[in-house]
């Protein structure tokens, strides 16, 4: 019952299950007595219960604390014991390290004195081995040649020996003895590499492994790699003798607008090769020879100097026979293709010299022989695959990239294709000017290009810059005397002469194309002089030699045009293409080639300081085109304003007067207006439209202040001038420029001075803008008035009396008005007599004015 876990639940109901049973069964009253009696029976028995258990525990104790004491004195015993077997150990420990050095020390006296036998015994063979060769006797040597493997090895090292003995040697005999040994150690040598061969052509690597052995301890094993490399089948069967002519790489190489050629059939075929070969042969050089990388590397070296080198300059010299730009790009092909094949040659990378075996006898003597052999010891120091493959690479396209060889054949080539794509529209923008008899931008250019050309060919010396003139001089036919003998059999096209936005790209194009070759081709420090010196091309182009040559013309056409002619608004045509087209280039120079001088401050700084200047030249060349446009425009409005008549406004029959809405003059000249605004908004953005439209009006509203005091105006007239000057100011409204607004409403209410009842005009003058002019000035207009004369002396007397009580506040309302906007721009009003009316003033602000910036 008390085994196991106890409850005092269970163990209650089981006492009492049989007397609850009774008492459920028997009717009477609950009686508590037997319950009692049986818990005070099972109480009696737990106290003895646990009184039997308590007993057993102590008596269970003290055995257990005996039981500790005993193991405790065991542990210490046997703790004495293991000290005790410890230190005898450390002893015997101690005499076994005493008893090891001594043996030590015996082993190197006894490696000392063998070391000293054998080199005495060595010493004793050599002069034995050499009295043998003075008397002509190999009987010994031959005799040990014949053991086998580990007698030529034996051999070899011998002979070594004897050579290097024979060079100290200073005896009557030591030449005959010299001869008769360098005579053996030749036919040693050639037997060797005969048997080498033999072996190789049977295909028995080891016998191979064994000749590569015996002639690097004998000689360093250059010949043995000779041997190997000169009649491997890659460099007998794998001769190209020409270039496949029919390729259709061909075909494309020398277009510029085809995307440069990836590959070319040969060329992948030989790299193909050299990669089989380049698996196959790790393995076997791995196998056959004792130093690996060494014999890989005169392996590589023949392959890059004889066969990719031979094909190359077939390659190239197929290109350079086509063209600048072919030649070029498969320079460009072969690298790329190169640096590939040599990031994969690269993966073979093979381990360092195998050191041979020797007999025990020969040992140590044989490690210091490997030591002292001429190539082994170069072999031990020499390059890695990986650095003799980046040397060949740059071995091999040196010719081609030296100097400034590269550089010259890249600017020759742009600047051939550039003076080709604009050969035509040279020609015509030349002819062109030539027809308006004008010397021009264009003229002092071909002069310039001249001189540099003459500059070449007189000092024998080429620049890249020379060499861009010379080449534009001489396939875009501008030289003079070309242009003198051209014949009117070859006639040029008006859209030859229109700038292109294509053309631009299709220059950028192959400048970033160029570019990118050198990225390619250069040293990584040279990258920021090339980019600059081809910047200098692409500047040269599409600045001097396509951008001012439109401009010029376009400048030319203008100063010819008859002035009674409207002028040539498709001139903003210019003006737009101009403005598309540097932003194009600027874009093209910030972002590619920007970045490629940042390696270089100072080379950067001269790039932005000349990119500047040309980008300046070209504003420049804008901003006096722009000028004379306008200059041209104003003339016309001013030649269309002079057709008024004397009475238009100034009507007899009042009738037709009502009928017509304006005047011709304003009708034609805000015909013109509307196109000059139609033009530019075309053609221009931003602040470069706003500074034009806004040079156009501000010197129409002189003219129309010229215009305004030159005729008679009666109150009939007047309403027809309102008509005009409002279609004026609705025109000019419409350029969309605010500074324009106070300008012409100016004018207009100018205009009203002539519908204004005289005895409310004094105070009409004296508000809004017209009262922040001096009414003095007013007086030309006035003066225009039919009705002038009968009130002009009540007007003055008026004037007189006004000024008189005005004294005071006069100065006030003029410092007032001093700063006003409206003020500042009526400066040309200023400081006029009443009798001088107000000159035509055209001011010049656009010179400078047009930028590439101005764009939005």
């Amino acid at each position: 019952m008390f085994q196991g876990k106890f409850e005092v639940k269970d163990f209650v109901g089981s006492v009492s299950e049989k007397l609850i049973t009774q008492s459920k069964t028997s009717s009477g009253p609950f009686d508590p007595k037997p319950f009692i009696r049986t818990f005070e029976a099972a109480v009696d028995r737990l106290i003895a219960i646990r009184k039997d258990v308590q007993a057993k525990t102590e008596q269970l104790e003290k055995s257990v604390r005996v039981a500790e004491r005993e193991y405790s004195r065991k542990m210490a015993e046997l703790n004495k014991g293991f000290e005790g077997v410890g230190s005898s150990f450390a002893t015997m420990e101690s005499k076994l390290n005493e008893v090891g050095r001594t043996a030590i020390r015996i082993g190197e006296e006894l490696e000392s004195v063998h070391i000293g036998r054998q080199r005495a015994q060595a010493a004793r063979d050599l002069i034995d081995y050499y009295n043998q060769f003075s008397r002509g006797d190999t009987t010994r040597l031959d005799a040990l040649k014949k053991e086998g493997k580990e007698g030529r090895r034996q051999v070899a090292v011998i002979l070594r020996r004897l050579t290097n003995v024979a060079r100290e040697v200073d005896l009557p005999i030591a030449d005959k003895t010299r001869e008769n040994i360098d005579k053996y150690c030749e036919k040693f040598e050639k037997d060797m590499l005969y048997l080498f061969d033999k072996c190789y052509r049977k295909g028995d690597p080891k016998m191979m492994h064994h000749c590569a052995q015996t002639l690097l301890d004998f000689n360093g094993g250059a010949s043995c790699v000779q041997v190997y490399v000169n009649q491997h089948d890659f460099f007998i069967n794998k001769i190209r003798e020409h270039v496949d002519r029919y390729d259709a790489l061909w075909s494309i190489v020398s277009r510029p607008d085809e995307s440069p050629p990836r590959t070319e059939s040969g060329l992948a075929e030989l790299f193909g090769e050299v990669r089989e070969t380049m698996v196959q042969e790790s393995q076997i050089v791995q196998a056959v020879f004792p130093n690996p990388p060494l014999v890989m590397q005169v392996f590589l070296q023949r392959v890059f100097a004889q066969s990719i080198q031979q094909y190359i300059e077939q390659l190239l010299n197929r290109g350079a026979s086509i063209s600048e730009l072919a030649y070029l790009r498969i320079l460009q092909l072969i690298h790329v293709e190169t640096s590939v094949l040599v990031d994969d040659l690269k993966k073979h990378e093979l381990p360092s010299m195998i050191p041979g075996r020797s007999s025990s006898l020969e040992a140590a003597e044989f490690r210091k022989a490997l030591a002292n052999a001429p190539s082994a010891a170069h072999s031990m120091n020499a390059t890695t695959v990986s650095a003799m493959l980046e040397a060949a690479v740059e071995e091999l396209f040196m010719p081609y990239t030296e100097g400034q060889k590269y550089l010259d054949r890249e600017s020759k080539s742009l600047t051939e294709l550039y003076a080709s794509l604009l050969s035509n529209f040279t020609q015509y923008h030349m002819k062109t000017q030539r027809e308006k008899g004008k010397t021009s931008m264009f003229d002092r250019m071909v002069d310039r290009l001249g001189a540099a050309a003459a500059n070449t060919s007189t000092t024998g010396t080429s620049t890249t810059s020379a060499q861009a003139a010379a080449a534009i001089m001489r396939i875009g036919g501008m030289m003079t005397d070309r242009a003198l003998e051209r014949t009117p059999e070859e006639p040029t096209h008006e859209e030859d002469g229109i700038l292109s936005v294509d053309t631009a790209e299709k220059m950028l194009k192959w400048h970033a194309e160029a570019v990118g070759r050198c990225v390619e081709l250069s040293a990584q420090n040279d990258v920021p002089k090339y980019t600059f010196v081809l910047l200098k091309v692409l500047a040269e182009a599409i600045a001097n030699s396509y951008l001012e040559v439109a401009i010029d013309t376009a400048y030319a056409r203008i100063e010819s045009s008859d002035p009674k002619v409207e002028p040539n608004l498709p001139t903003l045509n210019v003006i737009n293409s101009v403005d598309i087209i540097c932003h194009l280039w600027q874009r093209y120079v910030n972002v590619a080639l920007f970045p490629l001088a940042a390696a270089s401050v100072t080379i950067r700084r001269e790039m932005s300081v000349f990119n500047n200047q040309s980008v300046s030249r070209v504003e420049g060349a804008t901003n006096n085109l722009l000028q004379r446009l306008v200059d041209a425009i104003i003339s016309w409005l001013s030649l269309q304003l002079g057709k008024q008549k004397k009475n238009d406004f100034k009507p007899r029959n009042d009738d037709q007067s009502f009928a017509r809405v304006n005047t011709e003059p304003c009708v034609a000249c805000c015909e013109t207006l509307e196109k000059v605004r139609d033009a530019a908004f075309h053609n221009m953005s931003g602040k470069n439209r706003e500074v034009f439209l806004s040079e156009v009006g501000v010197s129409f509203h002189s003219l129309l202040l010229d215009h305004l005091r030159k005729f008679p105006v009666s109150a009939t007239g007047g309403l027809m001038l309102a008509k005009d000057l409002k279609s004026y100011q609705d025109t000019v409204t419409s350029f969309s420029v605010p500074s324009l607004l106070e300008r012409y409403e100016f004018i207009r209410q100018l205009g009203n001075v002539f519908l204004v009842r005289p005895e409310i005009l004094r105070s009409y003058i004296t508000e809004n803008y017209l009262g922040r002019i001096d009414a003095s000035l007013l007086k030309p207009y006035l003066a225009q008035r039919s009705d002038w004369v009968q009130f002009e002396n009540r007007f003055n007397e008026s004037s007189e009396m006004d000024d008189t009580v005005a004294d005071v506040t006069s100065k006030g309302l003029k410092d007032r008005f001093k700063t006003a906007r409206l003020s500042m721009m009526m400066k040309e009003l200023e400081g006029l007599k009443l009798g001088d009316g107000i000159a035509v003033s055209i001011p010049s602000g656009i010179t400078n004015s047009f930028s590439v910036g101005g764009r939005s």
